[in-house]
């Protein structure tokens, strides 16, 4: 009797596939499509509205420069330009010169995909530094002076409150050379009297209130100890990085570049990728500033640490050890003029800066307040020190806001990069750059081509070989390896922060081989059913299931490869990782399920030489 033998349903296994396949095939036709040069139009003021674009399409016309398309988003504007990078250039300045300082004129891309891929959301992939061309930075930032910063502003806090307190005696001195069992890199020494350690104690109590991870260690009957514990110190460290990663991303940002990679480099270094960048000068001169603004009142000579600077006539001015509020305070920032058509800069603070200016200027009305802005530089013997200049000694006429504005600037451009500085952040610890590349476009595209040759020889021997070794077999292999690549390119295009490099296409040459390793292992287990007498059908699904845990083995053993690479890789390593892992996943799926289906569709008669059989 013979045995019947029921086929299994794989209609929602089909539905599946097809789904996932359209859309990611979706998401990979941009990136076939490429990029266009373009120019960003976005305003400073938000009580500027964007300008008319038809009529700056007219202005570059009349310039020789081609406008392919005006895209209006509401919140900015966006005209593609026809030409390369030089006539990008060009359209930029005139852009500049017909709208002023209102508004930000940035370069970017736009998909040259149809209109209706572009409305259903789909952009090309990334591409790297390596590829498109750009800048890299490698910046390092100085966490040891940021700690001298920290002991600097807590000594002069102290001493502040010795002088109210009227402590007779007793001192207080910055010394990182100190050592002693309580184990403090930075310290600060305090000498008092015999009969002053309780009130020593209320020093201390005052001054943690404004910074708690502070110890105070007696060390003798008249010494003692202000510092910080290792921990403290290595969170100061973190939070330090943090922040400069967090300012450095918003400075990017504001240059209008959104295809850059920022991500931290060892203990205390940051990689900055700008792919595209068209202005590396520019670039340099915003992400490597080390900028802040700090608000102080003024104070008498006398004042124990006063801070003595000089405003722009060579006025010697003292100010309060401590500032009114930070750059950390503004909330906008944006360039401008005044009536008189000097460069200025309005300010927007958040409620707590807007909180402390209210009370400050009510209580000071008819008193100056002086803005100060404070830069690192190195010096000769490679030291890095802070500059600190007066830009702004303003009378408060009356209370104030969140709102105001400094004057004083000595020219436009000096306004609008301070104004970007200020909305992208302050940063609290110096850098520098130590490292800086720039990769031109052609270089790009030559490696674009040269890559895509690579792949493409590749992926064209490996179908050769299969489609003549394994036969329908191989044919099924090849339509799941096209659907593979096209799944990976979509799934790259689709998730954020994914972008392409060129150690990325020789990730996409190794996923082909490792697609091609799946179909072999599971072709050769159907092979090795069908010795043993069996049908196709049953030599097929017991082929699968058999080759289905080698295969995942594999894969999880150079998953856990391309994860670790990707956690600790920078740059062209991360690339190349990014790539392998995803290409892992389209793999497992390509080689194992669609694979099965197809199979299975198609049923073809698997050649077994008679010898073997015998």
């Amino acid at each position: 009797m013979r045995k019947a033998t029921s086929k299994p349903k794989h209609t929602w296994q089909i539905l599946i596939i097809i789904i996932t396949v359209t859309i990611l095939g979706l998401n990979a036709l941009p990136t076939f499509y490429g990029n266009n040069n373009a120019v960003s139009i976005n305003t400073t003021n938000a009580n500027l509205s964007l300008p008319n674009t038809q009529q700056l399409q007219d202005v570059l016309h009349k310039n020789g420069i081609e406008v392919k398309q005006i895209i209006n988003t509401g919140t900015s504007s966006k005209l593609v330009i026809a030409g390369d990078d030089e006539t990008l250039n060009r359209a930029q300045q005139q852009l500049k010169e017909t709208l002023g300082e209102g508004y930000k004129i940035a370069l970017t891309n736009q998909s040259a995909a149809p209109k209706w891929l572009q409305k259903l959301g789909m952009s090309p992939i990334k591409l790297g530094l390596d590829l498109s061309g750009g800048v890299l930075f490698v910046l390092e930032v100085d966490t040891d002076k940021a700690d001298q910063e920290r002991l600097s502003s807590i000594k002069d806090q102290a001493l502040q409150i010795i002088r109210d307190q009227r402590l007779r005696g007793t001192t207080v001195k910055l010394d990182t050379a100190v050592e002693s069992q309580s184990k403090f890199e930075n310290q600060l020494q305090v000498q008092f009297l015999n009969h002053q350690l309780s009130k020593i104690k209320n020093l201390v109590r005052q001054i943690q209130q404004t910074m708690p991870g502070i110890n105070f260690t007696q060390t003798s009957d008249k010494t003692g100890i202000l510092g910080f514990s290792e921990q403290d110190s290595l969170s100061f460290h973190q939070e330090i990085m943090h922040q400069a990663l967090s300012t450095l991303r918003g400075r990017i940002e504001e240059l209008g570049i959104t295809e850059a990679v920022t991500q931290r480099q060892g203990q205390n270094r940051i990689r900055i990728e700008l792919p595209g960048v068209k202005d590396p000068q520019q670039a340099k001169r915003i992400i490597g500033a080390t900028a802040s603004l700090d608000f102080y009142e003024m104070a008498n000579s006398s004042t124990a640490s006063a801070k003595h600077l000089s405003d722009q006539n060579g006025q010697r001015l003292s100010l309060a050890p401590k500032a009114i509020f930070s750059g950390s305070n503004i909330e906008n920032a944006s360039a401008g003029r005044d009536e008189m058509g000097s460069p200025l800069v309005n300010l927007t603070l958040d409620g707590l800066g807007g909180k402390k200016m209210s009370e400050f200027s009510k209580d000071n009305i008819g008193n100056p307040m002086v803005s100060v802005f404070s830069e690192y530089h190195k010096n000769s013997a490679g030291e890095m020190i802070k500059n600190s200049k007066v830009i702004n000694v303003a009378t408060i006429q009356s209370q104030l806001g969140n709102r105001f504005s400094i004057t004083h600037i000595d020219s436009p451009q000096e306004a609008s990069d301070l104004a970007l500085l200020l909305r992208a952040g302050s940063l609290d610890a110096p850098i520098t750059i130590v490292q800086q590349r720039t990769i031109q476009a052609s270089l790009g595209k030559e490696n674009v081509s040269n890559g895509l040759m690579a792949l493409a020889i590749g992926l064209g021997i490996t179908l050769l070989f299969m489609g003549l070794w394994y036969r329908k077999l191989g044919l099924i292999a090849n339509v799941s390896l096209m659907l593979n690549l096209v799944c990976l390119l979509g799934l790259m295009a689709l998730l954020p922060n994914v972008v392409l490099t060129l150690p990325g296409i020789a990730g996409l040459v190794l996923t082909v081989g490792m697609a091609v390793d799946t179909n072999v292992l599971i072709f050769e287990r159907i092979k090795e059913q069908r010795l043993r007498g069996r049908s196709n059908f049953l030599a097929i699904e017991t082929g699968y299931k058999e080759a289905f845990s080698t295969i995942l083995d594999a894969n999880v053993t150079t998953m856990i490869t391309a994860l670790i690479l990707l956690s600790i890789g920078y740059g062209p390593v991360k690339g190349f990782a990014m790539t392998l892992s995803l290409g892992i996943l389209t793999s497992m799926f390509s080689g194992v399920f669609i694979s099965h289906i197809l199979t299975y569709l198609v049923k073809p008669q698997i050649a077994v030489k008679q010898k073997e059989l015998n």
